[in-house]
Parts: C-alpha cells; sequence; structure tokens
C-alpha cells in the first residue's frame, strides 16, 4: 500500500514559504532593500513598473557577492547573517533567516548581477520559476543589482488578489519612505513607471530626510526628541498637533534600526497627545528606540515586522512621559502650535510680556456720552484686575447682533461706556450664575501667583452669544467661549488628585439603567466616586445618586453619566485612568458655558484670565481649538492692503 505521506518536492516547499514572505510587490521590495542595506550600500535606486508586478528593480552600491556566494544566496536557508540558533538574540543585520531571495526568484522571473570591487567582471545568475537557467559572468557595476519580472506568473491565485498597480505603487512607496528614515545615511531612490516618487540625501541627518519626503513646510513643524533612561535610547521627532493625518501612515517606529509595527508605542503617542488632536487625527512621528539585543526578540514574524520586548510597560511609559515632556516643554515656550494647514489664521498661544500698555478703546459711532472717550486723543481701555476689589455686581457690555436697530444701538452705547461702573440691563438666569460664577469665585479666592507677569487679554465683545471678540500686543483674537470654558473646567477637574470635588444633593436623584450599565457600574464604583459622583443600588437596575461634582449642573448629572458608560463601551473594557479621562473630558463639555449664552465684559475678562493660566489653553480637552489669532499681517491680507 502506498503511503499517504510524502515529501513535497523543493519547487512546491518553494512556492509555499514565498506565501509567507512574499505577500504583495512591496515585500519584494522590502527584502530586497534589506539585503542592499546589509550590504553596506550608500546609495539604493528602486525602479518599478505596473504597479511592481512588470518590473521591480533594485540596485545597491554595496559590496557585492562572489560567484559563489551568489549561487548560495538563492538557496533557501543560505545566509551571511547568522551561525547558530544563538546567534538570534544578537542580530544587528535586518536580514537574517535566508528565505528572501528563493522565496522570490520561485514566483518571478528573477536576475541577479553582482560585482565585488576588484573584480574584472561580475556574476549574472537568471532564475524563472525556482528554476536556475543560467550562471555566467557580466559587465555590471559595482555592488549588486536585482531585477524581479512578471511577478507570480506561476501563482495565479496570488496574482490576482493583487490590487490595482496604482495601490501596489502606494504601497512600495510607503515602505521605501519607512526603510529611508531608518537610515538617513543612504540616499534612496524610488522611480515609478520613469517618474521620481522618492529622493532622499543620504545626509545621515534625519531632519533632512524628513524634509525630503514630507516637504520643507513639515519639516518646520517639528519637535526633536532625545533621552536616554536605564540603557533605552529614545530619539527622533515628533510633530506638532496642527500637522495631521487621516491614518497612521505617517507614524514610523524603529528599534534598533529595523522598521517595526508595534501597537503599544502608537498607544503611547495617543495617550500623549490626548488632548491636543481631534478625534480624527493622528501626528507624525518617527520614533527611534535603541536597546540592547537581549531585550528584543526580532524572530516572531515572517516578515520581521513585529517584534517582542522583554519589558513593554518599561518602553511604554519612557515613551509616554518622554514625548509629554517635549511637548509641554514647548507649550509652555508658546510654540505648539502651527499654521500649516491654516495660512490665514492659526491658534494662539498666551505668552509672558514684560511691560503692558494700553489700548485705545474702538468708536462704533455711538451718541457721544460723557466720560466717553474720543478717538482724537486715543485714550485707553481701563485695565480690570482679575481679583475684584469688593464684590460688585457685574456690568453688561456685550454687542451681539439683533434684529432691532434700537436695541443694538443702546447695546453699542453701552460698549462706549465706562463699562466698569455700568449696572447690568438684565439678571443673569440661575442656570447661567451657576457656570459662570464659580470663575468669578476662582479668581476671589486664587488670585494667580505671578499676575504681573501674565499676558492679558482685553475683550471688546461677543458675537452670535458664542465667540469671544478680544485683542492684546499679539493680534486679534477670537476665542470659542464654550471650547475655553471647557478647558478650565477639565483642568480643575484633573487637578484634584484624589477625587473631583463634590456637593451633596438635597434631593437625591433616582436612574435606572439597563443590567450591563449596572454592572459596569458596579465594576467601576471608585472609578465613578473619583469623578464626584456616588451612586447606591437601591433595587434591580436601579440607582440613588447622592453626590456629584461640585461645577456640574444638577441637570446634566445623568447625562454625563449615560455618557461615561457609552465611552466604556466604546472603548472595549478601558483602564481606570482611560476612563477617568473620558469622564472629566465629558463632565467638563457638560458643565462649561454653550454657546448662545451671553457673557458680561467682567466674566469674558475673567474667562480669558483664567484660561491663559491653564496647562493647554490653545486646545480644549477634545482636541478643538479654543483661540484663534489674526495678526496685522492676516488683516493687511484680507483687506487687500498687501
Amino acid at each position: 500500500m502506498a503511503s499517504l505521506i510524502q515529501v513535497l518536492d523543493e519547487q512546491t516547499i518553494n512556492k509555499i514559504a514565498a506565501g509567507e514572505v512574499v505577500e504583495r510587490p512591496s515585500s519584494v521590495v522590502k527584502e530586497l532593500v534589506e539585503n542592499a542595506i546589509d550590504a553596506g550600500a550608500t546609495e539604493i535606486t528602486i525602479e518599478v513598473a505596473g504597479g511592481g508586478e512588470e518590473l521591480i528593480r533594485v540596485s545597491d552600491n554595496g559590496k557585492g557577492m562572489t560567484r559563489e556566494d551568489a549561487q548560495l544566496a538563492v538557496l533557501r536557508h543560505a545566509t551571511s547573517k547568522i551561525r547558530s540558533a544563538d546567534d538570534l538574540t544578537q542580530v544587528l543585520s535586518l536580514g537574517f533567516r535566508g528565505e528572501a531571495l528563493a522565496s522570490i526568484s520561485a514566483v518571478s522571473r528573477f536576475t541577479l548581477q553582482t560585482r565585488q570591487e576588484g573584480d574584472a567582471l561580475g556574476t549574472e545568475i537568471v532564475i524563472e520559476g525556482g528554476t536556475m537557467l543560467r550562471v555566467e559572468d557580466a559587465g555590471c557595476g559595482l555592488g549588486t543589482t536585482i531585477t524581479v519580472e512578471d511577478l507570480f506568473f506561476n501563482t495565479p491565485a496570488r496574482k490576482k488578489f493583487l490590487k490595482k498597480p496604482q495601490t501596489e505603487t502606494t504601497n512600495i512607496n510607503h515602505i521605501v519612505t519607512k526603510l529611508s528614515l531608518s537610515h538617513p545615511e543612504i540616499a534612496f531612490k524610488l522611480i515609478a513607471n520613469q517618474k521620481m516618487l522618492v529622493s532622499t540625501p543620504g545626509t545621515n541627518k534625519l531632519f533632512d530626510t524628513i524634509g525630503s519626503l514630507y516637504g520643507a513646510k513639515v519639516a518646520e513643524e517639528i519637535l526633536p526628541i532625545d533621552k536616554t533612561e536605564d540603557g533605552v535610547t529614545v530619539r527622533g521627532y515628533l510633530a506638532k498637533p496642527a500637522v495631521l493625518k487621516s491614518n497612521r501612515q505617517w507614524q514610523t517606529f524603529l528599534v534598533n534600526g529595523r522598521t517595526i509595527n508595534s501597537r503599544f508605542l502608537a498607544k503611547a503617542i495617543d495617550n500623549a497627545y490626548h488632548s491636543l488632536l481631534p478625534k480624527s487625527g493622528f501626528p507624525m512621528v518617527v520614533l527611534e528606540l535603541t536597546l540592547p539585543t537581549e531585550d528584543v526578540d526580532i524572530n516572531v514574524h515572517p516578515q520581521k515586522s513585529e517584534v517582542k520586548f522583554a519589558d513593554e510597560s518599561k518602553l511604554y511609559r519612557l515613551v509616554y512621559h518622554t514625548v509629554t515632556e517635549v511637548l509641554m516643554n514647548v507649550a509652555r515656550g508658546g510654540d505648539i502650535a502651527s499654521d500649516v494647514e491654516k495660512p490665514r489664521y492659526q491658534t494662539y498661544i498666551p505668552q509672558p510680556i514684560k511691560q503692558k500698555e494700553e489700548y485705545p478703546r474702538l468708536d462704533f459711532g455711538a451718541p457721544s456720552m460723557p466720560n466717553a472717550p474720543s478717538v482724537s486723543s486715543t485714550p485707553s481701555i481701563p485695565r480690570v484686575s482679575t481679583v475684584p476689589t469688593a464684590p460688585t455686581k457685574p456690568s453688561v457690555a456685550t454687542y451681539t447682533p439683533r434684529s432691532s436697530a434700537g436695541y443694538e444701538s443702546s447695546r453699542v452705547a453701552e460698549m462706549n461706556a465706562p463699562w466698569e461702573t455700568t449696572e447690568p440691563t438684565m439678571p443673569l438666569s440661575t442656570a447661567y450664575a451657576m457656570k459662570v460664577e464659580p470663575l468669578l469665585q476662582t479668581a476671589v479666592q486664587e488670585p494667580p501667583a505671578q499676575e504681573e507677569q501674565s499676558e492679558r487679554f482685553y475683550p471688546m465683545g461677543q458675537v452670535y452669544d458664542c465667540y469671544i471678540v478680544a485683542q492684546n500686543d499679539s493680534g486679534l483674537f477670537l476665542v470659542d467661549q464654550h471650547a475655553a470654558h471647557e478647558r478650565i473646567l477639565y483642568d480643575r477637574f484633573a487637578a484634584a488628585a484624589d477625587s473631583v470635588p463634590s456637593q451633596q444633593l438635597l434631593i437625591p436623584q433616582i436612574m435606572e439603567f439597563t443590567e450591563d450599565e449596572c454592572e459596569i457600574i458596579s465594576e467601576n464604583e471608585a472609578v465613578f466616586m473619583n469623578l464626584g459622583f456616588s451612586l447606591d443600588l437601591i433595587g434591580p437596575q436601579t440607582f440613588r445618586l447622592k453626590e456629584m461634582p461640585a461645577d456640574v449642573p444638577s441637570d446634566e448629572a445623568e447625562a454625563i453619566i449615560r455618557e461615561i458608560l457609552m465611552a466604556y463601551r466604546n472603548m472595549h473594557e478601558p483602564s481606570a485612568r482611560e476612563l477617568r479621562y473620558h469622564g472629566l473630558q465629558i463632565a467638563a463639555c457638560r458643565a462649561a458655558i454653550k454657546a448662545g449664552e451671553t457673557m458680561t465684559m467682567r466674566q469674558m475678562q475673567i474667562l480669558l484670565s483664567q484660561l491663559s493660566e491653564t496647562t493647554m489653553p490653545y486646545t480644549c480637552p477634545h482636541g478643538r481649538p479654543c483661540m484663534i489669532r489674526f495678526d496685522i499681517k492676516d488683516l493687511d491680507k484680507m483687506f487687500k492692503r498687501i
């Protein structure tokens, strides 16, 4: 009886192996370029046609091979990188398995030309579908050139799964970009269908390589990072929050010179940028980790794109704290914002100023009034301290477009009147007072320690009951009152290390939840308590709310809790820290002043003063801008003065 188990022939084995190593044309490019890098090349040129399906040619000026080595190189598991299994823990080269050339030649028409320095002639090897056709002398340049044609011609099942040529070319471009960033000392060129797509200088300066790949404007908006701790070095460049992409294409992670995919490193970056970015954006990052080879295992993936670390949590903390430190240092210096994608305006960061100057009051043509300054004399707006000397009622001096001409005229008159002593013409609603009064109370109880060094904003009015118009030395500003108040409240909540200050309800609120929601609340009782919510289970799927955050209106409590529960489900079992962050974010958003609520000049002044004292005054916790600045050049352009 014939045996059912048979040993496969060499060609079948190579085709099976090719399925692991050679997924698509970009995989071929990656393997060939990595071999060129290991060969000591300083110039590498990649040419492709038809998305790499028709032609891939990789040429390098490396050290080349002898005829004997070239013949061995195309065999499976033949390599010059390691000698035994013990060497796997000390691998410094990009390739080491000896599978790439054999796998590629098994599914293509393959030609290898190579010559070493000092040899008069080189060697040419031609293989078709895994069958060696000839080995002969050839005249060729110094280094190695490998040509791959008709990829997957003998494996139609694999070929039909290839994407359109344009898509495959984009994938190749992505691979070459990553390899260029990992080795800035090498000059790379990528030519697709006779068109230059990538050209790097090879100056051994990562900054120059980033500029050549992403453009000079992006290079102007990146921040260097360099830190060494416990034998691990983190270096590279981070983009300012304004340089965004809709995916992680511009995020490159390197470990000992090798490009890798790493979820936990991407998560560390996301958490470091968490309050600087909108939900739809990812920052540009080129991050290289250098660590002892025994602390990383690269032999875990056929394409060597994933690695394992001895201590992932240690690396996570190092990357997170290093990136956060860089961003915060730049934020304190006022250089975190960018106008890369906003040529006519830019997000504003308050800056310290050496001296205070007065600003002329704007005249809207209102009837003259006693004590109202004239334009010709250019008097200045009186300064208003953020610390009131007496508990006086706030004055009203806002300008909002209305349909009634008479009402509008009266508001303009208020704008030109000395508004420090003007009594309000209408009372604030109870709900609105609950949101604004904490600002006034904080200003009285906690004056800024360095008030004389803080930059002052001078509110000029309110537009559509949503945006505050203000000015100072830096220019004209539009401030989103909701985003600004949200940032103030979020920082106040986050500053409470133990728990958010809460208030006891005179009449507890009764809330009903689903069975799943009840389970989430019970499992995260400490987190809800830390957020200022005290919930007691008083029946099946029924909770009693006894305490809630002091700065949150009571009618918002249930909505906030339900949003936290929704965030928990969307985040797929987040950690307590992540849940607390989202809870603070939701609470600040719900408690903040809304669009459509009228503010007095006094309240605007205090809001701007407290915003300038927050940790990140230029964005709200969700990443939206709080301030937009128009300098004199922007205004001149708009009015065609320049």
